[in-house]
């Protein structure tokens, strides 16, 4: 049986959400609406979700809070769509370092909604993981560093917490991904950034460069992450999962 894709919709307007399932569901996509992140945790717990679509502004639980934790949890690697009524690029950057990986603002085309759903779900497949983090082994070890991927953070030879940013943990999460496969910028765009990938055309190498800093990582050796000529970048150290009882 073609699988379907099924899209939670979290938004605390009712005739939004329902508007938006309706024509996701007209153009053959599945939709389920609900009014905050309670219900859409019930939702998660329950069945099989491939995208979120969130709106910002809501009472209590607002979404870049939901974003945030839904980083943190078991269903962290689903795509999250963001909508809002504010068109602040900072605001845009915030949703994306809360972990969206697109940003939609209202008053929106429901047929443009349908596209970015369609492109973000395409990205998420474009490369398929290599590495599957489980919930018994939350750690991705390469070298003698280690990544935290429900606290997001890095882990030192000498076990000193090294913070990230958000765009620098999900540049490393790439990487980890697909470990020996070189990437190229636009790749590494999509997978990073999103929507805004435009805003951020240079941002890659800079990235790169804040990423070897963390990882002492020194320009001309390059033990982790390597310069492709003309190509990309590629991580050149072998990535293995740990328990977290090791």
């Amino acid at each position: 049986m073609e699988h379907v894709d099924h899209i939670l919709i979290v938004d605390d307007d009712r005739e939004i959400r329902q508007m938006v399932a309706d024509y996701l569901q007209k153009n053959g996509l599945r939709a389920t609406g609900v009014g905050d992140g309670r219900e859409m945790r019930a939702v998660l717990d329950t069945g099989s979700v491939d995208l979120i679509v969130l709106d910002v502004m809501m009472p209590g639980e607002d979404g870049l809070t939901i974003a945030r934790n839904l980083r943190t949890s078991k269903h962290r690697t689903i795509p999250v769509v963001m909508l809002t009524a504010r068109d602040d690029p900072t605001d845009r950057i915030l949703g994306l370092e809360m972990g969206a990986d697109d940003y939609v603002v209202k008053p929106f085309a429901a047929r443009e909604l349908l596209a970015r759903i369609k492109a973000v779900i395409r990205r998420t497949r474009m490369l398929p993981p290599n590495l599957q983090v489980t919930e018994a082994s939350r750690l991705l070890a390469f070298g003698q560093w280690r990544l935290d991927t429900t606290a997001r953070h890095l882990l030192a030879p000498d076990d000193t917490i090294v913070a990230l940013s958000g765009a620098e943990f999900r540049l490393l999460r790439v990487f980890l991904d697909h470990p020996n496969r070189v990437l190229n910028r636009d790749q590494l765009l999509n997978l990073t950034q999103g929507r805004d990938a435009e805003m951020f055309e240079r941002s890659i190498d800079l990235l790169v460069s804040r990423l070897r800093q963390r990882l002492q990582d020194d320009a001309r050796d390059q033990s982790y992450i390597k310069t492709v000529r003309s190509e990309g970048y590629v991580f050149s150290m072998p990535v293995t999962l740990v328990g977290e009882g090791e």
